[in-house]
């Protein structure tokens, strides 16, 4: 039977649900799960298709979000990171009821370059798609480079995304394909304007993928989601920046508490 991976840790009140990014597993988190433990319950997830949950075969974005909604704790606060922050976007506007809040975190509603809108050019996730058929391991490990590209962090972060790769099952290249054409297609700027619960966008300064520059088209876009760039972080400032990230989650949570 295919299982979903899901972790529950700590006792606190609120349940806080932690979704990856591409190529990777629920273990990039254990470098905040102490500390964020202690004013959260934690649920850590492997998606579908990935790490321990890598028996599911490719799916959509949708097929994606309802697998996890089927085991989500009600009225938690929804947390995605890049690809991740696409799929906990797309449960919180499926179930708003049922969702205290939502945070993204290096993540885009439109990943992908249009007109008018900064993003990763096509033919650049079209390139891994070719790449991960050629070379699985170094296309993944050039995309782990491009995600701590200008840390002060930048070798150590790497060495630890790679470390998560490789403690658990990897994704196959058929999953990874689908990821990266979520990546490419998927558009939720028009969506995210129903939305109605607390809404936070966290960014990095020196992120390569997800460019600061729609940091400030999305505060006129939605003018009730506040954002925060943080300085020197590149895509991954949970690993480059844990406390000042973690202070951003706490305070989220002193604003629904209110």
């Amino acid at each position: 039977m295919t299982t979903l991976f899901w972790q529950q840790l700590g006792k606190r009140k609120q349940d806080i649900v932690l979704l990856h990014g591409w190529g990777l597993n629920a273990e990039v988190w254990r470098t905040i799960e102490v500390e964020c433990g202690s004013h959260f319950r934690l649920h850590l997830v492997d998606l579908p298709g990935y790490g321990r949950s890598n028996l599911f075969p490719p799916m959509s974005l949708q097929q994606m979000a309802e697998v996890i909604w089927q085991k989500a704790p009600k009225q938690a606060i929804w947390l995605g990171w890049s690809l991740g922050g696409l799929i906990a976007s797309i449960i919180s506007l499926n179930h708003q009821a049922e969702i205290a809040g939502l945070i993204t975190v290096a993540s885009s509603p439109c990943f992908g370059q249009q007109e008018n809108w900064p993003g990763i050019k096509p033919t650049v996730l079209k390139g891994f798609e070719r790449q991960l058929q050629i070379d699985f391991h170094r296309t993944v490990e050039r995309f782990l480079v491009l995600q701590t590209l200008g840390t002060k962090t930048t070798n150590g972060d790497i060495r630890l995304l790679k470390s998560v790769i490789l403690e658990q099952p990897l994704p196959s290249v058929a999953v990874l394909n689908a990821g990266l054409e979520i990546l490419r297609t998927t558009d939720l700027r028009q969506s995210l304007l129903t939305l109605n619960k607390p809404f936070l966008r966290i960014y990095g300064d020196l992120d390569s993928l997800v460019p600061k520059k729609i940091v400030p088209m999305l505060d006129k876009w939605l003018p009730n989601s506040p954002s925060v760039v943080i300085k020197h972080a590149a895509h991954a400032p949970f690993i480059s920046h844990p406390n000042q990230f973690i202070q951003l989650l706490v305070d989220f949570l002193g604003q629904l508490e209110k």
